[in-house]
């Protein structure tokens, strides 16, 4: 797999559940599933920057 594909991967996860959160807060949904859904996509941000530094390393950039 290439780091290409990881880091497309990374950012996809945090887009969806960035707008799986603004759905659900939006709909007036459960206060706690959107709390939830933001402390995953605080999560997902972070490791999509260690991807994105790890393949930016591993490349010599």
């Amino acid at each position: 797999m290439s780091g290409n594909t990881l880091v497309l991967i990374a950012c996809v996860a945090v887009a969806v559940v960035l707008l799986l959160g603004l759905v659900n807060m939006l709909r007036g949904g459960s206060a706690n599933l959107s709390q939830r859904l933001m402390r995953l996509r605080v999560l997902l941000q972070f490791v999509a920057i260690v991807v994105i530094m790890g393949v930016l390393w591993w490349r010599g950039g």
